[in-house]
């Protein structure tokens, strides 16, 4: 598929779908959330892992404020179940692991999609940040959702509040997001992590999304009859008979994904 806001490539296994729009900071429209959710679908089909990122010096902006379709009168409500739930949605079930290498700024509904990721791994001069009460909103794109589960609410409410910037680094150390790094190794990091999923357990990596995703609303009891189903599931791939194998002859396994 060709796309006008995004430039998606395939290499050994990862997808890399780059927001570019680098003059307006790969702020979201209409078409761009389009073609979000239709590539992490596409290529989540296709690949072993996928990685979003972006072209320019922002990572995404958020909502872009002069697209004429989402004008001020809009009902923002549609936009949200209709727009944003669905893109959302294609990057959080993926059913291969997801990455967001932040190399810039990402603010309001633009942090929030970097944090759908299963993973997000920044650059230092990269930062967050909810943006929303500074035009009258509040957190939305799945901000209220994601941040007190991972920064904690105390961290969370004040970040929908006051609308600070959030460092790379801070996010790492509050939990938001899983590491910072330095810009110039930065690429090279992010690459690499991508590569060690790309050849891993695939149907592994799944399970473990569908268990911690799970864990958030499931009781004890249901958590525990989930991860034995799943790793009955797991138990049955070659990847794990090759990964005993490989274990007891000391060596590096090599998993197929299945």
């Amino acid at each position: 598929m060709e796309y006008s806001t995004l430039s998606v490539t395939m290499e050994n296994g990862v997808a890399c779908i780059k927001l570019d729009r680098p003059e307006v900071m790969n702020a979201l429209n209409t078409q761009m959330r389009a073609e979000i959710t239709e590539a992490a679908t596409s290529m989540g089909k296709e690949a072993r892992v996928v990685v979003l990122t972006s072209t320019g010096r922002a990572f995404c902006s958020g909502q872009d404020l002069g697209d004429r379709t989402n004008a001020a009168n809009v009902d923002m409500e549609r936009t949200l179940r209709d727009e944003y739930e669905p893109m959302l949605r294609a990057i959080m079930d993926c059913p291969v692991p997801t990455i967001t290498a932040l190399n810039g700024a990402a603010a309001g509904a633009g942090a929030n999609l970097a944090l759908a990721a299963d993973v997000v791994i920044g650059a230092h001069s990269s930062y967050l940040m909810q943006a929303f009460t500074r035009i009258g909103l509040i957190p939305d794109a799945g901000g209220t959702y994601v941040m007190p589960r991972t920064m904690g609410f105390a961290k969370a409410m004040g970040a929908s509040l006051f609308a600070e910037k959030i460092s790379a680094v801070d996010a790492a150390n509050t939990g938001l997001i899983w590491e910072a790094v330095p810009d110039e190794s930065f690429e090279e990091t992010w690459k690499a992590r991508a590569g060690q999923l790309a050849n891993g357990p695939t149907v592994a990596y799944r399970n473990v999304k569908k268990a911690l995703r799970s864990s958030l609303r499931n009781t004890l009891d249901e958590q525990l009859a989930l991860e034995a189903r799943l790793q009955k599931e797991c138990g049955q791939t070659r990847d794990f008979a090759e990964g005993v194998l490989a274990f007891t002859e000391k060596r590096a396994a090599s998993f197929e994904g299945r």
